[in-house]
Formats: structure tokens, C-alpha cells, sequence
């Protein structure tokens, strides 16, 4: 083109013969981006486009792929999102942003996520945490990232609402220091816990038809003398939030005792630690109204 050509054979996504072809987006950004030609096409459609032919092709499109691909506008690490929520040149050069070829700019949550993101985010949902929840939710989700998971907005949103409902750690009669669980096909499903029942440590392990329920019992267990009485199960319920075999689980639960019932919730990638969690929320709720 700076040779005088006066036409460039492009493709959409460069699709064509044996390593492919020049890139439409590519090549027509480049000329108005960066050299300052004008062209008849309307660049907003560009994402729109590459997409589309994604979808009939069948061939995707590289998250990494310059102005189309998912990562092209994405920030995860936590300096580097702050800066582009403050201020977007920070990090995108000012000559071509995400809404110029109909793109978006995205904060990805993962293993480098920093605290401005996620708070960001959850505003964007109208949750607003203390300090303390705030480390919490931001620690769950660098945990999750580091597992190899992506952390979609409702992990996000899921977890934030687990923490939040929590009752404060400094307010917790029941904390769970140890789990560890052993199941199969020939042997009782066995859970072993090591819990601080207002500041006394416990240590006991129980058999059930399951993991869970062993894990239960061993707290039913632990927390029966300083309540006074068994606390009964009534609801259990299991869903995953998202698909695959790496879903985050939610776990709810319905727990009664001396004629009061509490609801809770827990969301953890494991499913006893999620039912664990669910249980001693509702636990320490119990706790708290007896105060």
C-alpha cells in the first residue's frame, strides 16, 4: 500500500489457502490506525463480522488474535485493570479503542485479579462488601484462577453472595481449622475435622453413606454439647453454577434446632468443602440468635 497499490486482497479472520491469508481487521485498522487512510467500511461492525464467520466456519477465532480475539481488550492483572478502569489509554493506545471495531473492553477475574476489579464488578451487581468481605471474595477468586478455572461474573456473583451472607469471621463460635475426607468403592466413606468450638478445639472423625454425610456428622458431633442437643438437616440442595466437571458447587441448606430454622449457603469448586461451609454458616447464625 505505501508502494502505491491501490488494492489489497483481505479475508475475514485471514481464512484461506494453506497458512491463511491477510486479515480484514488487521489490515484495515492498521491503514486508519496507524497510517490515516480512510476506507468505506464501517469498522464497528468488525467484531460482529469475524464472529459471524466464526460461527459458519467453524474455524475459531485465537483468544490472543489482535482486535477481534477475547483477550485483545482484556485486562485481568491488578495494576494493569486498575489503571485501564481510571483512565483507558493507561494500556490500549489511544488510536484504536474496543468500541471503534464494535469490541468491548473486559476485566477478566483470575489467579492476578486485584482488589479494584472485583470490587468494580460487584458494584456492577449493587453488591458493596465491608473491608474485611471484600478480602475474602478476592482471595476465593485468586484461589479459583489459580485452580485453572475462569472465573465467570456468576462465580463472582455467587461467591460475594456466600461472604456477604457469612456471619463476620471475629463473630464465628464455630471455625473450621482441618477437613479431610476418604471414599471409595471398597471402603466406608470416612471424614475426619479438626474444628474451634468457641475457642476449644475438637478433633473427630465419622463414617456416613458419603463424604458429606460423614462431614456433617463429625460437626453435628463437634457442635452438639455447646448447643445443647443434635442440630437436624432438614434441606439439602446441590447446583452447579456453571457447566464442566471444574463447576463451581452451591450448596444450600435448611438446619433446625430448639425449634428455629436457618437457611445458609456455600460455594466452593469442592463439593464437601461447599456442604461444609453451607452447614457451619447456618451453624453460626444459630449460635448468634442465642446470644
Amino acid at each position: 500500500m505505501k508502494a502505491g497499490a491501490s488494492q489489497v486482497q483481505v479475508t475475514v479472520n485471514g481464512i484461506g489457502e494453506r497458512a491463511g491469508n491477510a486479515d480484514l481487521t488487521e489490515t484495515v485498522m492498521g491503514l486508519i490506525s496507524i497510517l490515516g487512510c480512510k476506507t468505506s467500511i464501517k469498522t464497528e461492525l468488525l467484531f460482529e463480522t469475524a464472529k459471524m464467520v466464526e460461527r459458519f466456519s467453524g474455524i475459531q477465532i485465537p483468544p490472543n488474535k489482535p482486535i477481534v480475539g477475547e483477550n485483545a481488550f482484556s485486562h485481568e492483572s491488578g495494576i494493569h485493570a486498575h489503571g485501564v478502569l481510571e483512565k483507558s489509554e493507561t494500556f490500549e493506545p489511544g488510536i484504536m479503542t474496543p468500541e471503534m471495531v464494535g469490541h468491548r473492553r473486559r476485566i477478566v477475574l483470575g489467579k492476578h485479579t486485584g482488589r479494584h476489579s472485583v470490587e468494580r464488578k460487584l458494584a456492577e451487581f449493587g453488591i458493596h462488601p465491608t473491608k474485611e468481605q471484600l478480602n475474602e471474595i478476592l482471595e476465593r477468586v485468586k484461589r479459583l484462577g489459580a485452580s485453572g478455572k475462569v472465573v465467570t461474573d456468576d462465580d463472582l456473583f455467587s461467591i460475594a453472595e456466600v461472604v456477604t451472607g457469612e456471619v463476620a469471621r471475629h463473630e464465628q463460635a464455630v471455625k473450621l481449622k482441618e477437613l479431610s475426607v476418604m471414599t471409595g468403592n471398597n471402603m466406608l466413606p470416612t471424614a475426619s475435622i479438626r474444628v474451634e468450638v468457641r475457642g476449644k478445639e475438637c478433633k473427630l472423625s465419622r463414617i456416613g453413606v458419603g463424604p458429606v454425610d460423614a462431614a456433617i456428622k463429625a460437626i453435628q458431633d463437634a457442635i452438639s454439647d455447646e448447643l445443647g442437643g443434635a442440630v437436624k438437616l432438614k434441606d439439602f440442595r446441590i447446583e452447579a453454577i456453571t457447566g464442566g466437571s471444574d463447576a463451581l458447587a452451591e450448596v444450600i441448606v435448611g438446619v433446625e434446632h430448639a425449634g428455629k430454622t436457618v437457611t445458609a449457603r456455600g460455594v466452593r469448586e469442592d463439593i464437601v468443602l461447599a456442604s461444609v461451609e453451607a452447614f457451619l454458616n447456618a451453624v453460626n447464625r444459630l449460635l448468634l440468635m442465642q446470644m
